[in-house]
């Protein structure tokens, strides 16, 4: 996973650029999957002009939207988001032979960036915080980096919840693309974004569009 530096901050025309090529950003840091003899990790996007909500999608939009409110700021660090990142960690087995994350891991992963536009989508009900989208933004696009959120909470499908609120955040402000990131079909982290299609991945320098998850259209 060779990483590039930017000598300076990318604007959101330049980040467009790259994630067009199937860049992704980590920290202050973009990468591209480079892996000799495979070709797993797919980059995935979908163009929100064309995306069309599930009758259950709808339900799931309707649920959060009566009982939790957005703040969308800088991102941030401070005990309160640092406790629940640690939990939704434990609680989805990602990195169970870790140390817990310390402020400034979690600074480097997600506050720091090597962009001019990078944003939080913190989630909360009842005054309590319960999920955090790290969101990157370009001209064009948006890019999901990072989501999280309360395991206490899983009636409200918050993970679902979070990407639905991203892309309906591309559309309103008038993008064309909500990015989210690898899709790799045998790992169940990240096998899930099989399931908002049509959709875009990145395969063999060139993005295949989606109309179910597993054959391109065409």
């Amino acid at each position: 996973m060779p990483l590039i530096l930017p000598s300076r901050p990318l604007t959101q025309d330049e980040f467009d650029g790259v994630l067009a090529q199937g860049y992704r950003r980590s920290g202050v840091f973009l990468y591209k999957t480079e892996c000799s003899g495979c070709s797993a990790c797919e980059p995935s996007r979908i163009d929100v002009q064309e995306f069309e909500l599930r009758e259950s999608w709808n339900r799931i939009l309707k649920k959060g939207n009566q009982c939790l409110t957005i703040q969308i700021a800088r991102p941030t660090v401070d005990t309160v988001r640092l406790d629940l990142f640690n939990a939704h960690r434990i609680e989805r087995g990602l990195g169970e032979e870790d140390n817990p994350y310390r402020s400034s891991d979690y600074e480097s992963f997600l506050v720091d960036s090597c962009l001019t536009d990078t944003v939080e989508l913190s989630f909360w009900k009842d005054g309590s915080l319960v999920s955090v989208s790290i969101v990157d933004c370009g001209r064009n696009a948006l890019s999901a980096v990072y989501t999280y959120f309360d395991p206490n909470h899983a009636k409200l499908s918050l993970g679902t919840y979070s990407i639905l609120k991203q892309i309906e955040f591309a559309q309103t402000s008038g993008r064309q693309f909500a990015y989210l990131g690898m899709y790799v079909a045998q790992n169940r982290h990240l096998s899930y974004k099989a399931r908002f299609i049509p959709q875009q991945r990145w395969i063999g320098a060139q993005w295949l569009k989606f109309e179910n998850s597993n054959y391109p259209a065409g």
